[in-house]
């Protein structure tokens, strides 16, 4: 089968590779769209820290937001998942280890990453072996377009739990690319009155064709608001400290985003704020409940697709191309089938 492979910083290539069997536990799905994130754009480039502690190592099959149909199971699994149409976790857990045996599963420290850690095939491919544990069932509503936004979803999913705001509330979030959009929607969904801060001009005036009124810049903010919550799912250094300063006293601040160099915060004002400081690593236990919402139509994360390209392009998308007549949108889809 057709899978691009990164075989080194800035190169990569499709490749024949051989197609993966169910293995004991496991399914086959043929992949429909796969989304390309951050995380793989720094696979891509050298600069992912995995890369320097050794627990990435090239060559690497990428992909881990995706969707597709499970067309083969291994002996022992359910045959009602054959035929199904699916998404999945990326964090693979050990099952055996006390955080996987306590639902932590995301934390075990010898975790497998589909497309990232420990040499996991990532779903760049036209087929992906997957735990049958570690699928999550996509609604008939759901179509593969949003199907391959519930990963970056569940990310957003578990941010906006752990802000909770109640309705009402004013929700602040920082960064107005795809996991802070997700963000905004959910929590404009769960009636809070939200705010974004954005970077670049397309990035705001994308969030403001979304329907959110208050977008800012870090100048612009008007610093006589309260915000009861402030979620960073930026990737600038200085926006953690940002999020203690503009959050209301008892408020909630929750990290997202990841900085590439440590991002420094002065633990005083968490003491002095009585805040609640949350992080989220990854989708896993909110992947269902974004699927759902998704499903009932609450919360439509299909404009945030700009494209759709085939395996071809994505080396080019990885090194920070744009497909010509691509939307305004901050995502871009690969379908692995499309020649």
């Amino acid at each position: 089968m057709r899978a691009f492979v990164i075989t080194g910083p800035r190169r990569g290539e499709v490749q024949d590779v051989p197609e993966p069997s169910a293995a004991a536990g496991q399914v086959v799905v043929e992949v429909d769209r796969v989304g390309v994130c951050g995380t793989d754009a720094e696979m891509y480039s050298g600069d992912m820290v995995y890369l320097a502690t050794g627990e990435s190592t090239y060559p690497i099959r990428i992909g881990h937001e995706w969707c597709g149909r499970v067309v083969e199971i291994a002996a022992g699994v359910e045959e009602s998942w054959l035929g199904r149409r699916v998404t999945g976790d990326t964090m693979l857990g050990c099952r055996r280890c006390e955080r996987c045996r306590t639902g932590r599963q995301h934390l075990c420290a010898d975790r497998y990453e589909i497309g990232i850690r420990l040499g996991w095939p990532g779903a760049l491919a036209e087929r992906l072996p997957v735990p049958a544990w570690a699928l999550v069932p996509l609604p008939d509503e759901v179509d593969e377009v949003a199907g391959a936004l519930v990963e970056p979803g569940g990310n957003a999913y578990r941010a906006v739990q752990a802000a909770a705001p109640a309705p009402g509330s004013r929700v602040l979030v920082l960064g107005a690319g795809t996991i802070g959009l997700l963000v905004a929607l959910i929590a404009r969904a769960q009636g809070a009155e939200v705010h974004l801060l954005g970077r670049s001009v397309r990035s705001r005036e994308f969030a403001g064709s979304l329907g959110f009124e208050h977008v800012w810049t870090a100048q612009t903010l008007d610093r006589g608001l309260t915000f009861d919550a402030v979620v960073d799912a930026s990737n600038a250094v200085s926006m953690p400290a940002f999020a203690l300063e503009a959050v209301e006293p008892g408020g909630r601040v929750v990290l997202v985003g990841l900085s590439g160099v440590p991002s420094m915060i002065d633990s005083r004002p968490i003491a002095l704020k009585d805040l609640t400081v949350v992080g989220v690593l990854s989708g896993s236990g909110g992947l269902a409940g974004v699927a759902q919402l998704y499903a009932s139509g609450r919360v439509d994360p299909r404009p945030l697709v700009a494209a759709t390209v085939g395996l071809d392009e994505v080396a080019d998308v990885l090194a920070g191309g744009r497909p010509a007549g691509a939307g305004p949108g901050p995502k871009l889809h690969v379908d692995p089938r499309r020649s």
